[in-house]
């Protein structure tokens, strides 16, 4: 097996982002895709030694763009429906890491179910590198999908994730250990319907289900289910209190 180039694939990826999504038009206009010959060539060359036919596998890839174009620009939409700081469609597309992290993981996922190796983990480190949100090409995602900010987020291999999904900066959908034996098996956890994911929450576990219309608040480190329409929250403590009346001056050393 051949290892792509990261550089062709890299340039592959930016110029497919480019074709699907052209920020000098409008972008709501699904440009034609399928018989697009330059992209074409480029998936070529960057299946070949991936698959005994790299023809007939990139002429697959490609007969999927429309659809999944339709499902990114959906993501976009929830995006900027859920985020008050986006004021149009094509600065969520054009600029927002997550959605740039979405078309990345989407497009490798097309490879993931052509059952084409390493391509697709070159593709999501790719998005990893420039965004720091981390989603393995095997998890499953439904749409509309939306992550907002995105950095340090981890999305491990067997994770689901339902449809109307909000995640923020900092959650991590994991395993519960590092076993090798468990490969084979689903190791991270099923997020239903409409399940809001606040910054800094873990979830762990195969088994782990978090219920449609739940929330799960900031920080939160869950290991098991919890059913819809739960609220799940950190509790702490935080102490105010006035400098003058509290005598001598505390020291604090960083």
């Amino acid at each position: 097996m051949l290892i792509p180039g990261k550089k062709a694939v890299e340039r592959t990826i930016k110029d497919l982002f480019k074709t699907l999504f052209p920020i000098d038009g409008d972008i709501r206009v699904p440009p034609t895709v399928e018989n697009n010959t330059y992209i074409l060539e480029e998936i070529k060359g960057i299946l070949k030694g991936l698959t005994g036919d790299n023809e007939t596998a990139a002429r697959k890839f490609m007969k999927e763009l429309p659809s999944v174009r339709q499902t990114l620009l959906g993501d976009a939409l929830y995006i900027l429906e859920s985020d008050p700081a986006a004021t149009e469609l094509v600065e969520v597309i054009s600029v927002y890491p997550g959605f740039f992290a979405i078309f990345c993981y989407r497009v490798a996922h097309i490879l993931v179910e052509l059952n084409i190796k390493l391509l697709p983990r070159i593709i999501t480190e790719y998005a990893h590198k420039n965004t720091g949100i981390d989603i393995h090409p095997g998890a499953v995602i439904g749409s509309p999908f939306s992550i907002d900010h995105g950095t340090g987020i981890v999305i491990g291999e067997t994770t689901l994730i339902g449809s109307f999904v909000k995640m923020y900066q900092g959650v991590t959908l994991g395993a519960l250990s590092v076993d090798k034996t468990k490969a084979a098996k689903k190791r991270h956890p099923t997020i239903e319907d409409n399940v809001i994911l606040y910054a800094g929450c873990t979830i762990l576990g195969g088994e782990t289900v978090i219920g449609r219309h739940s929330i799960i608040g900031g920080n939160v480190w869950l290991t098991e289910s919890v059913p819809a329409y739960s609220i799940v929250y950190h509790r702490i403590e935080v102490v105010v209190k006035d400098q003058k009346s509290m005598g001598d001056q505390i020291n604090f050393v960083i």
